[in-house]
């Protein structure tokens, strides 16, 4: 099928004929390689039996690929006069819907109508239906956008975006690293995290000031299910790298006040063995699952009690 062109000329000519020019607030970089389109799209595997979630239509360059690819596609667009320039581009193709707005609800949650949406997608595609996001995310969303759509049901089974490359180095960070964090502990305990390719800025227009990366993250469902309550698990493990560079216990401390005290905190670090040296940023992930979960059985008691 017919493609739309993305290149920097292509498009400062396509906005500029409607009026238009990149918003930057919004996060406007436009991938003008099409090669590198084509990567992301090829990269996520898709079937026909897939439901893909795009967050940023653009002009539509991507949007096109993963119609071609996919069994529905559902887009979503911030700005108002690049949706209306997308319908123009994709509004004949049947398998592909539109929406205009933001893709959050607030900085925790997602618009609903979307996740419904999708839902519906995928009912009627029925029972072999996938969930994918496959997107070139605007930057001051990308961290938001993944993080809370894994606590979505469903969530994805395969993402990849296009982010920024500091963004994706946290996400595949290791222990001890100083880009690993809750970002990293949270999607590592649920997906396989690997970075497919970085960019360089000229890639894009406008040219954004930092590099990018393309990454792919792989759910795995037998991870998810080993973690009894994943709302609480993300909301503590985010309180435990709010102060990073602390001892664990006083993050730990800090991290349940009004839940759990001292004593009762220095009873859940005792029984899994840290010296009053450890640190948060040290544990592997599946050490901070324990940590967590002996937290959680912790406040539970004390409730009870």
């Amino acid at each position: 099928m017919n493609q739309p062109r993305q290149t920097a000329s292509y498009l400062s000519k396509r906005l500029a004929a409607a009026g238009l020019q990149p918003v930057s607030r919004y996060g406007q970089n436009f991938l003008i390689d099409l090669n590198l389109v084509d990567l992301i799209a090829n990269s996520a595997g898709m079937r026909k039996d897939d439901v893909v979630l795009e967050v940023g239509t653009g002009v539509g360059s991507l949007t096109s690929r993963l119609s071609d690819a996919a069994g529905a596609v559902l887009s979503i667009e911030i700005d108002e006069n690049l949706h209306r320039l997308a319908k123009e581009e994709l509004g004949w193709r049947p398998n592909v819907r539109l929406l205009q707005g933001d893709a959050l609800h607030n900085k925790n949650t997602l618009r609903p109508d979307m996740m419904e949406q999708i839902r519906d997608a995928m009912n009627r595609i029925g029972e072999n239906a996938r969930f994918l996001l496959v997107a070139n995310l605007p930057y001051n969303v990308a961290t938001p956008i993944i993080s809370n759509l894994m606590l979505e049901t469903p969530s994805p089974d395969v993402v990849v975006a296009t982010i920024q490359k500091e963004v994706g180095d946290r996400i595949v960070a290791q222990p001890g690293s100083k880009d690993y964090g809750a970002l990293s502990v949270w999607l590592q305990s649920l997906c396989e995290c690997s970075i497919v390719r970085v960019l360089s800025p000229k890639v894009f227009w406008p040219r954004p000031n930092v590099d990018s990366a393309i990454v792919r993250l792989d759910a795995r469902p037998e991870w998810r299910e080993k973690i009894p309550d994943l709302r609480y698990f993300h909301e503590t493990v985010r309180a435990l790298f709010f102060h990073r560079r602390k001892f664990l216990r006083s993050v730990v401390v800090s991290g349940m006040k009004g839940r759990l005290d001292k004593r009762q905190v220095d009873e859940v670090l005792g029984s899994l063995g840290y010296s009053e040296n450890a640190r948060t940023e040290e544990l592997p992930v599946a050490e901070i699952q324990r940590l967590v979960e002996a937290l959680r059985q912790a406040e539970i008691k004390t409730k009870a009690s």
